[in-house]
């Protein structure tokens, strides 16, 4: 019964989000392809590389994580990230979770691209963060800054609270800390009540989902679990068939890297 109600959160979740395939592969909030207030004045984030303090680590879970990161530069700050994308998209009898299907480091770049600096958006105010959604973004920080503020608050919430790191507590405790970020509990230095989870929510399913080239959806695990072949030239092959045609998944690379 438990692995039942499992299965059915994570589709059910995905229905109420209003998460589509095609809007994920095709969005345009994604970088291009080529191509805190917590600290001192001295100590703040800016996307160094080579910076963190151990050369490997390894998620709470047993994934690796010592791929090469753009914008966390700080190795307590990444696990973090890592282990709440797990709590909102766990390994379950369907497939992967996020941290094995590469989420974390699918958030990761697009913090450092145009999208997470908010390179193509007025960001001078007034701010207000009742405002409708039809008015674009209305926080006074950058979609990277909010996410490494909230990361950091997590972090901060889980030592004072628990002793210890957030991505060291069991899931249950985990999963309560972020409920509380989502019900608006907890505040987010520069963003509006819930807007931080909002959007580690979205970027976690994104990087479920989003096309590989982007670091995430690692070995088509995303697309193999809801049966997406990824985007094609033609199917002219397919449709004259009148059985269901398995299609090996393919990603942009095969297209730009002469695939064709």
């Amino acid at each position: 019964m438990a692995d039942q109600e499992k299965k059915f959160s994570r589709r059910d979740f995905l229905k109420t989000s209003g998460v589509a395939a095609g809007g994920i592969v095709g969005g345009a909030m994604f970088g291009g392809v080529v191509g805190s207030l917590y600290s001192s004045q001295e100590d703040t984030q800016t996307a160094e590389p080579g910076t963190e303090t151990e050369s490997e680590s390894a998620s709470s879970d047993g994934e690796p994580l010592d791929d090469a990161r753009t914008y966390f530069s700080r190795r307590e700050d990444f696990e973090t990230l890592a282990a709440a994308t797990e709590r909102i998209y766990p390994e379950d009898d369907n497939g992967p979770g996020a941290i094995e299907l590469g989420a974390p480091y699918f958030i990761d770049r697009q913090c450092n691209e145009f999208w997470g600096r908010n390179a193509r958006e007025y960001m001078m105010g007034p701010f207000d963060y009742t405002a409708s959604a039809t008015h674009g973004y209305q926080a006074k920080i950058t979609r990277a800054e909010m996410l490494l503020n909230g990361v950091r608050r997590m972090r901060e919430l889980s030592l004072e609270d628990h002793d210890d790191e957030f991505y060291n507590l069991d899931e249950d405790t985990q999963i309560g800390i972020l409920e509380d970020f989502e019900s608006g509990d907890v505040d987010v230095p520069g963003a509006a009540p819930g807007d931080f989870f909002n959007l580690l929510r979205s970027m976690t399913i994104q990087g479920v989902y989003a096309d590989p080239v982007y670091g995430g959806n690692r070995d088509y695990g995303g697309w193999r679990m809801i049966q997406f072949p990824g985007p094609r030239m033609g199917w002219t092959n397919e449709i004259e068939s009148e059985e269901f045609q398995e299609i090996e998944p393919e990603g942009l690379r095969t297209y730009q890297g002469g695939g064709m």
